[in-house]
């Protein structure tokens, strides 16, 4: 796992590619977090391949998890308001960390003003971690009430039902792991100082009636020292850093939109089980942002689509079958490791395919590549014209290259090959950036043993069948031409010819 603060993507960084797309600069995100898929190897029978495939890879099977975490009075409250006002179709719960607060005793009472709130250990946090355990887990759940009066904890108080989106909001709920490891978005609230103090000052002299004297020795005392000492060293965490709270409305926009994004991957892999969608990061979604642009230059357009061509061959490498392997390290340390599938190829669908076949050798040294020609004559009359692919490839592990899925014809017709040479349905990993669900059905219902593997799912088709929002047509703006020349030889049988249907 690779961390990073605005990450340079070669000649631009994460940030001003979103400036440049969608007006950041007045928004001020920092994008801090890049992740990668990492290889979830299932224990195995020595010598025995096994597919590496985890139910968790395929799309997520819970509720939407955020963590909203800042100094007290930072804006996380009105950040979380927003946030469920633009995900109003959906069901979503927020669940704050001050209910969490342990009872002060009748000790405790007498000297309240002394008591520390902004402290790790003034939270019940084992009670927390188990009610978000419960709700991920889609089990309803009894939420305790704290009293700012009374400073009581009231158990039972208040019952939360399992929900689409479950926002966990509270000035350390980023501090214990246990509970950070239960998210899936971690949000930062970063509001100047100067500003959170105002804004303290106002609440809890007009809203909680005390005089200012008390605030601001509380302030010194406790919320100062604790932010810096608790609070603070938690941001490195987040995977978002919003400057100015709610009053960022952009951020919050860009925010919602990639929960969308989520959410709908999740519908579609629940109805799919064989579609697998990698993880999506903000560096993810810069990379898009640059190709899917009208106005990117071909070169940025060839450089960031590589790059992402990488993550989804990585990805859809990862699904094939291994055996456990061990091994000597320079040390004289045996290490027990794993050896994937050699018997192997790429079949790329000319001409958006070919792009995806350096990727494919830059992962996999001296692999055979074919190519399969689809002549396209209407959206419902695919025709295919042309083939050439390894004499031994109904023995191999196939990955079936092509960048965009739309209708899905195009992939009936070259999948229906595959099988008719003899390759076995299982042994076919289809590797594309983008899919229109769409495609995804069509392929899905007809071959459910196929693995798909994409980064992002799209909209959908428009009337012209064309996958929306997409990125245009890639070939051509990939190889730069309207007049196509094959990048790559094809595959030559004994005669030195390519092979016809």
């Amino acid at each position: 796992m690779c961390r990073f603060v605005e990450q340079k993507m070669g000649s631009k960084s994460v940030d001003e590619v979103i400036d440049d797309a969608a007006a950041a600069a007045a928004a001020g995100v920092h994008y801090s977090e890049l992740r990668l898929e990492e290889l979830n190897i299932q224990g195995s029978m020595l010598g025995e391949e096994q597919p590496t495939t985890s139910g968790l890879e395929n799309g997520l099977k819970e509720p939407f998890v955020i963590g909203v975490a800042g100094g007290a009075s930072s804006g996380k409250s009105t950040v979380c308001e927003m946030i469920i006002d633009q995900l109003r179709d959906q069901r979503v719960v927020v669940v704050t960390q001050e209910s969490f607060y342990y009872g002060l005793s009748d000790e405790e009472l007498v000297h309240v003003h002394d008591y520390n709130f902004d402290h790790p250990d003034a939270f019940d946090t084992e009670l927390l971690l188990s009610c978000m355990e419960k709700l991920k887990q889609s089990n309803a759940v009894d939420i305790p009430n704290y009293n700012f009066k009374t400073y009581k904890s009231i158990p039972s108080a208040r019952k939360v039902n399992p929900s689409d989106v479950i926002i966990l909001e509270g000035i350390l709920v980023f501090h214990d792991s246990r509970v950070r490891d239960l998210m899936n978005m971690k949000i930062f609230v970063d509001t100047d100082a100067d500003v959170r103090l105002a804004r303290r000052i106002f609440r809890d002299t007009i809203q909680k009636g005390r005089d200012i004297k008390s605030v601001l020795d509380q302030y010194s005392k406790f919320v100062k020292p604790a932010f810096e000492d608790f609070i603070l060293p938690t941001k490195k965490y987040a995977d978002v850093i919003i400057p100015r709270g709610g009053d960022n409305n952009v951020a919050i926009d860009l925010i919602v939109q990639h929960i969308r994004t989520k959410l709908g991957q999740n519908d579609l892999c629940k109805v799919h089980p064989n579609l697998y969608v990698i993880q999506t990061t903000y560096q993810i979604r810069g990379m898009h942002t640059i190709i899917r642009d009208a106005a990117t230059a071909t070169d940025d357009f060839i450089f960031y689509a590589d790059r992402l061509i990488r993550l989804v061959v990585e990805h859809g490498l990862g699904h094939l079958p291994f055996k456990e392997k061990q091994v000597i390290t320079p040390t004289k340390t045996v290490y027990p490791g794993v050896e994937f599938s050699k018997r192997l190829c790429g079949i790329s669908v000319i001409r958006s395919g070919e792009s995806m076949e350096n990727a494919l050798r830059a992962c996999c040294k001296g692999i055979k590549i074919g190519k399969i020609l689809i002549h396209r004559e209407g959206d419902n009359g695919q025709q295919l014209i042309y083939h050439n692919l390894p004499k031994d490839i109904a023995n191999r592990h196939v990955l079936l290259l092509d960048p965009i899925l739309g209708t899905g014809n195009s992939a009936v017709q070259a999948i229906s090959l595959l099988l008719k040479k003899g390759v076995q349905e299982a042994n076919i990993i289809f590797l594309n950036l983008i899919s229109a669900p769409q495609g995804v059905h069509v392929v899905s219902r007809r071959f459910p043993r196929v693995k798909i593997v994409t980064s992002e799912i799209e909209f959908g088709l428009n009337d012209d069948f064309r996958v929306v929002p997409g990125m245009g047509e890639f070939g051509d703006r990939y190889f730069g031409t309207d007049d196509y020349q094959s990048s790559t030889p094809f595959f030559s049988d004994d005669k030195n010819r390519v092979s016809l249907l």
